[in-house]
């Protein structure tokens, strides 16, 4: 079953949150102090997300991918994996983490089922990374991905949030980094999700990244696998690893965007730059397939053709990615 939106995009791709709390603080997610957490009552529940996943999975969605907050500080996360990988119909289930208790659990999570993680890296160099993520451990990431990859599963994907003046200078040890290890490494471009006047500072345009790289390696263009993501995607030749750019800023991809995202809160929204949202609640206390299953036809429906941010403005409401789910 093809689902399709009004400007005949097909949307197989559900990004679901299952928490808005965090194990770090990373200085583009969210402020310094954190966000007001909510109350229990106002997280779905894991029957309720369950529920969201087997509905969309029932209208087309094909791929679904856990987030947050951080989805491994949430109790429970690996039995509802287990739960959530069984459903008929599912194709790819994948899950993205800041990496901190991945070591430690990352054996579960591939028995659970999952096929495939994202870490959030964005620098290697230890005093970069502990001021990026105020205060997060790069050796307890780097000892996750190693941790993946004895478990079973195929080397994770790394996003780097490049900020002009805090990481660009790592640019080029990240694209070494691919030609030892698996890894895919997507590098994202600077998104103002809370809006910070000035904010262009902190922009590097995806094709000066790949000008950089280009200049000290050659680069192949990769082909895209039919769940992939936004990123262009490059190898080094001989390289174990690839290269991505995600450019949301610089050239949008909204004409191939092919996802929808529910909050931990039971907010759906087509765009993550968009204010539409529908509050799908009402459809889940007391549950209501049916209900849902129109709420999310509506969203759907109502993506928009394109995000509002350029280089220069943006027309979105202030957000943090903890909140919305990264």
């Amino acid at each position: 079953m093809k689902l399709t939106d009004s400007h005949g995009r097909t949307i197989n791709y559900l990004r679901l949150s299952v928490t808005d709390r965090c194990n770090m603080r990373c200085c583009y997610c969210m402020p310094a102090e954190g966000v007001m957490l909510k109350e229990h009552d106002a997280i779905l529940s894991y029957e309720e997300l369950l529920l969201i996943a087997e509905t969309a999975i029932g209208i087309g969605v094909e791929k679904v991918r856990i987030t947050g907050g951080e989805p491994l500080v949430r109790a429970g996360i690996v039995p509802f994996l287990e739960r959530l990988s069984a459903i008929p119909g599912l194709r790819h289930l994948a899950l993205t983490t800041n990496g901190l208790k991945l070591a430690e659990m990352a054996e579960d999570l591939y028995r659970a089922g999952l096929q495939r993680l994202n870490v959030s890296l964005d620098s290697l160099n230890p005093a970069t990374f502990a001021d990026i993520t105020r205060g997060g451990d790069l050796a307890k990431v780097l000892a996750g991905l190693d941790a993946a990859e004895a478990a079973g599963f195929p080397p994770p994907k790394l996003n780097v949030v490049i900020m002009a003046g805090i990481n660009d200078g790592e640019i080029i040890d990240f694209a070494e980094m691919t030609r030892r290890r698996g890894n895919s490494i997507r590098f994202i471009e600077y998104m103002p999700v809370v809006k910070e006047e000035g904010w262009q500072r902190y922009s590097v345009a995806g094709d000066d990244i790949i000008s950089r790289i280009a200049a000290r390696y050659p680069l192949e263009p990769l082909d895209k696998g039919p769940y992939a993501g936004p990123s262009r995607d490059f190898r080094i030749p001989g390289a174990a690893g690839s290269i991505g750019i995600i450019t949301a800023i610089s050239g949008h991809f909204c004409s191939d965007c092919n996802r929808i995202r529910v909050t931990a809160t039971g907010q759906a929204k087509g765009c993550l730059f968009s204010d539409q949202r529908s509050d799908l609640l009402p459809s889940l206390r007391p549950p209501s397939r049916h209900k849902l299953e129109a709420e999310l036809r509506k969203i759907i429906s109502g993506k928009p053709e394109r995000h509002g941010i350029t280089g220069d403005t943006y027309q979105h409401q202030n957000f943090t990615m903890a909140q919305i789910g990264g």
